[in-house]
Order: C-alpha cells, then sequence, then structure tokens
C-alpha cells in the first residue's frame, strides 16, 4: 500500500511539474480525480497540505507579504453544503447571524501578485518570482496596476481563433510569456493584439448571496458568471466575504479555510464520429485524431477531438458512427469523456501514413522507425525553431514546403540563402526574412539548455537539458556515458540510456550545429556531482526554526537537488528533523512520537558531507520557529 501511496504522489508530482510549466500531461479532471484517490488513501500526506511549487529560473524571488495559498476544492455539492455548514457553524462562535459569500470565475491561468512596484509570481506560497518584465512585454493589466491578486490569462476566443492549432493549452502560451526573454512570432502578435491580460480577482464578475442560496443554485450562477469572462476558466471560487470571520476561521498550510473551489464537471456534447485520421510526430509517434459532426460546445464550434494513443481506440472502439460523448472543463482541444454507441468501423494502420513504412507497437503507441518519415522531419524541424525561441517566420506552413522541396534537415536549411527560398518559390520579401531569421538565431543569446533540448531527443526536455548540463558542457556530451548520467539526482537507468542512445542518433547533425558558432549562453557546471544515493536521496526532510548558515528555503532548495523529499509538516514519511534555533515544543515531541531521526543543523551539514556550520544545541531550544 505505501509503495502505491509513493508513486501516486509521484506522479502527482510530475504531472504538477507539467502543467505549471506549461506542458500539461493530463487533464485537469484527472488530475483532481488522483488527488483525491491520495486523499482517500492518506489524507495527511504531505503532497495533500502545501502549495504546489513553481520555478521560474534566473527571475529574482520576493517574498509574499501575506501567503498566497492554494484552494480547497469542493467536486459535489454535498462537498460544497459541508463547506458553508462549517463556516456557518464558526461564524455562530464569534457572534456572526448572516454569512455572505462572494462567488467569482475560478481563471486557468498563472497566478500572481501586483502590488503596483513588483509583480511577483505565487511560487511556493511563501516566496515567488518577479516578473514585471511582463508589462514591459505588453501584457495589459485590467484595471491598472497595483490591484493585488490575479492571474495572467489570454483571451479565450482570440487563442481558439488564432493559436488553437499551435499550442494545446491557453496556459502553455502565457507560461512561456513569463518565462522566456525570447518571444515566439505567435507570443510577440498576442501581445501586440492586446489579448494576454492580468486579470485581478477584484476585477472579475461576482455573484454576492447566502450559503444555501449558493449551494442551491449554484450551477445557475456559474453559467451566468462564466458568460461574462472572455478566458479560460475550470470552475468557480466561493469566498466569505466578511473579513472577521476570515480571520476568525484562518488557513492551514495548504489553503484558507473561509475559501472554495467550485469544480464543475465542464460542459458536455454528444457528436458522431465521421472519420479517424492518423498523424505523425516528431518520435515517429502515431496518433489518432477524431473527426466528428460539428458540434457547438463551450461557445466554440468542434469537429476534431484527441484520441490520444492507438491503444485508446482498441478499447474504447470510437469507429465512424459511434455515439460519443465529449467534454471541455476550460481545455481548448476537447477530450472523450465516453463512448456511447462504439463502432469497430476503423482500421488500425500498419504502414505509416507518412511515409508508408512499417509501423511498430510501443505500449499503446503505434511507432514509424523510418528516420527519412517527410512528417517526423516536419516536425523535428517545427519543434528545433518552436524550442529555440530566436527565428521567426519558420511556421508549419514554411516548414513543410522546406521539407516537400528536400530540406529535410537542419544542415541543408542552415546552408540556405535568400536565393535558395526564392527559388523554392518564396516572395523575395519573406526569402530575406527567412534568411535573415537564420541568422539571427544564431547570433542571439540562448541558453545551451536551450540548445540542447530544440534536439527533441527523448526524455531530455528543457529541464532535463539544464540539470544535464550542470555537470556537462555541450562539447562533452557525446562522450558521456549512461551511468555517468545515471550518477545525476533525477536520471533513472532508463532515462539515462534513452538519453545517450538519442544523443547517438543525432551526434551528426549535433556536431554540425555546434559547429555553427551559436551564441550560447552556458549553464554553470556544479562543483561536484551529487549521486542519487546521497546521504539524503529519497528521504524525507522537514527544516525548522532560524538556520545559522543560510535560510530554510536556501537549505531546502539544496536538499532537493540533493534528491530529499522536503516537506512543510512532520509525518510518520518523514525521516529527518532539521532543527535550527528556536524550535517549537510540538515538532519535537512530534517526532519523537513518530520515531523521526532530529538533528541540528551542523549534524545535518556534516551527514551531507559539507564543513560544520556554527552547532547549536544538540537539543534545540525552546519557542515556536
Amino acid at each position: 500500500m505505501n509503495d502505491d501511496i509513493d508513486r501516486l504522489a509521484a506522479d502527482l508530482e510530475k504531472y504538477n511539474q507539467a502543467y505549471r510549466s506549461g506542458q500539461p500531461l493530463i487533464s485537469d479532471r484527472e488530475y483532481d480525480e488522483l488527488v483525491e484517490k491520495l486523499r482517500r488513501l492518506d489524507p495527511q500526506h504531505p503532497f495533500l497540505h502545501r502549495v504546489e511549487p513553481e520555478v521560474f529560473e534566473s527571475r529574482r524571488k520576493i517574498r509574499h507579504p501575506v501567503p498566497m495559498l492554494s484552494t480547497e476544492k469542493a467536486y459535489t455539492r454535498d462537498q460544497l453544503q459541508r463547506f458553508v455548514d462549517r463556516v456557518e457553524k464558526e461564524a455562530r462562535q464569534i457572534g456572526i447571524e448572516e454569512v455572505l459569500f462572494r462567488v467569482t470565475p475560478k481563471l486557468d491561468g498563472l497566478a500572481a501578485r501586483d502590488d503596483g512596484d513588483v509583480f511577483v509570481t505565487r511560487g511556493n506560497g511563501e516566496v515567488g518570482y518577479e516578473i514585471s518584465s511582463a508589462f514591459d512585454k505588453g501584457v495589459i493589466p485590467l484595471g491598472g496596476r497595483g490591484k493585488g491578486l490575479g492571474e495572467i490569462v489570454i483571451r479565450k476566443s482570440y487563442f481558439e481563433e488564432h493559436l488553437a492549432s499551435e499550442f494545446e493549452h491557453p496556459r502553455n502560451m502565457v507560461v512561456g510569456i513569463i518565462a522566456s526573454d525570447v518571444l515566439n512570432e505567435h507570443a510577440r502578435q498576442a501581445l501586440q493584439d492586446g489579448a494576454v491580460h492580468f486579470v485581478p480577482y477584484s476585477e472579475l464578475p461576482s455573484w454576492t448571496g447566502g450559503g444555501q442560496e449558493m449551494v442551491e443554485n449554484i450551477a445557475a450562477i456559474s453559467e451566468e458568471l462564466m458568460a461574462k469572462v472572455d478566458y479560460p476558466t475550470d470552475g468557480m471560487v466561493a469566498e466569505v466575504t466578511d473579513e472577521r470571520l476570515r480571520a476568525h476561521m484562518g488557513a492551514t498550510a495548504h489553503h484558507y479555510r473561509w475559501q472554495i473551489a467550485i469544480k464543475t464537471r465542464g460542459e458536455t456534447a454528444v457528436t458522431t464520429v465521421e472519420e479517424i485520421q492518423w498523424q505523425v510526430g516528431r518520435t515517429g509517434n502515431v496518433t489518432p485524431v477524431l473527426q466528428v459532426a460539428p458540434v457547438s460546445l463551450s461557445g466554440a464550434t468542434i469537429r476534431r477531438v484527441t484520441a490520444h494513443h492507438a491503444g485508446m481506440v482498441k478499447r474504447i472502439r470510437p469507429g465512424r458512427g459511434a455515439r460519443i460523448e465529449i467534454i471541455r472543463s476550460g481545455e481548448v482541444i476537447p477530450k472523450i469523456e465516453r463512448v456511447i454507441t462504439p463502432s469497430d468501423d476503423f482500421t488500425i494502420p500498419e504502414q505509416c501514413p507518412s511515409c508508408g513504412g512499417q509501423l511498430n507497437w510501443q505500449n499503446d503507441f503505434l511507432k514509424c522507425r523510418n528516420p527519412a518519415c517527410r512528417a517526423q522531419a516536419v516536425q523535428r524541424i517545427r519543434y528545433w525553431f518552436q524550442t529555440l525561441g530566436t527565428a521567426d517566420w519558420f511556421g508549419i506552413k514554411t516548414v513543410e514546403k522546406l521539407v516537400a522541396a528536400g530540406y529535410d534537415t537542419l544542415e541543408k536549411i542552415y546552408a540556405m540563402d535568400r536565393e535558395d527560398f526564392e527559388r523554392l518559390g518564396f516572395g523575395p520579401v519573406q526569402s530575406r526574412n527567412l534568411a535573415e531569421a537564420l541568422a539571427l538565431s544564431r547570433s542571439k543569446p540562448v541558453e545551451d539548455w536551450r540548445f540542447l533540448a530544440a534536439f527533441g531527443i527523448p526524455d531530455l526536455g528543457k529541464g532535463e537539458s539544464r540539470r544535464l548540463l550542470a555537470y556537462f558542457p555541450l562539447e562533452k556530451l557525446l562522450e558521456v556515458k549512461a551511468e555517468d548520467i545515471e550518477k545525476i539526482h533525477g536520471f533513472g537507468e532508463i532515462t539515462s540510456h534513452s538519453i545517450t542512445a538519442g544523443l547517438a542518433a543525432v551526434a551528426d547533425t549535433f556536431r554540425h550545429m555546434l559547429a555553427l558558432g551559436f551564441n550560447l549562453q552556458r549553464t554553470p557546471l556544479a562543483e561536484s556531482q551529487p549521486e542519487v544515493r546521497s546521504p539524503v536521496a529519497g528521504k524525507g526532510i522537514v527544516f525548522t526554526g532560524k538556520m545559522q548558515g543560510g535560510s530554510r528555503e536556501e537549505m531546502q532548495e539544496e536538499a532537493r537537488r540533493l534528491g530529499a523529499r522536503v516537506q512543510s509538516t512532520v509525518s510518520r514519511r518523514t525521516d529527518y528533523l532539521v532543527c535550527g534555533e528556536k524550535v517549537g515544543r510540538t515538532k519535537l515531541d512530534k517526532a519523537r512520537r513518530l520515531g523521526v531521526t532530529i538533528m541540528t543543523e551542523a549534524q545535518y551539514r556534516r551527514m551531507i558531507g559539507e564543513s560544520a556550520r556554527p552547532a547549536g544545541t544538540e537539543e534545540p531550544s525552546g519557542g515556536e520557529p
């Protein structure tokens, strides 16, 4: 059972990290269901009692004057009723007879705080990242600056009209704008068109009323409010309006107890499958997209629905003529909710729809192994320019035209000049722009980890590339063995062998592109390689009290780099309680009761191999941290 819980928590960590980086791996609904599963299995698990962190590299950290916490969720009417009952009970305790609730749409963007001087992301709830440059880029603060908490979002109607074919979800676009110093053509155009906003929660349309009225009419309230916003949403937020009651109810380490997110199932529609189309990705995965009879859903006309992979088609049988229910819960691209009437009128392809090569099964995916496959070449080249982010003009249509003309590798494309583009039928202005874009992509500063990630090597995305280059410079990567990569925390045996095999497969292209002299900003090399089996790898650690050798946040980040599971509260999953000065007796007593190892800051630093810092007493002094 413990192994199942640990695996579930690890999956949630992975899914949350992907979501925070703008590359969600599963839908919001699937994620919420997994969170609730973890809550049933282990209500005290640390994952459920902290704000899911987000990281923006190279941004200055700023501590929030008041924590930006997450939000408790209600998935059913009964759960919402229990929240109202709890609020009203606590209101009576302090003499408040009538409780009013304010309901607003729950935006699905990037949470931030604007005090007029600084603009800061949520971060880990306590410390966020300064992103005021977002306003310089063109993000519009709705209602002006200094209006407190809100979210960065893109207008939903604009996204659906201009960007739905380029990005799976609006949040991908928003995170890219905030995280990157170099904007792609789509982001720049969206900003120029005034489509990206910081929306303070105080500027949202709202409904105010009593608890029972809210519970009984939440569907109608949601429908009315949703019609007033043109932003991605994933439910409603209900909160107490009385400041005295808010102060009385307080907060947990994870959420304010006077506020709740009302998660709706999402709008659904029933339609008929007309055809299954098979498309080829850059790694050779051949995936199904359902062409369906046009149906209106959340104000948009839907004609295409994702079916994820071939294994799903075999299991749920959404063939020609099948009646299916689709759902759109904040996502731009709808997904299958269920198959009402299955149909076996479909064919799983045996040959690649692009090159005609033989397809092989890899788990639930069909895979084309032909490296010369035209569709794969298009996707690989497109991925290079999208990830590198320093060359405009190479949209999907342009890349398709180049590949069709035989320019199917980066080596060939980077050897082109203006005359080459003109010979292929591009106009004089576009030809000049394309040639200049290639030159600029080499001269503009670009992070070495972004350069590495742009090759699209399996298991080597941006985060993994950054971590890998902290230990091996680009020029040495082709010599690195899987065993060397495996020693770095976060790289397992299978992933390490996948990366070395992927590097070998692109070795010639890698050497060629490196020799072109890109203006690479180098990742600083770590002084030593933390191994997976470091003393704290896989251990649950709580830091408490005032530290002498640095802040608690710095020690927490260091522990994560060494592979530890940093926790906010002591639980049965805690291995070490590391104590600075003025530690509360409650934490110490709980740690002793659970058999947690208690150590001073100096003892901890000796354990991880650092020089001992000034030691406190062996038994930390009393008083709450």
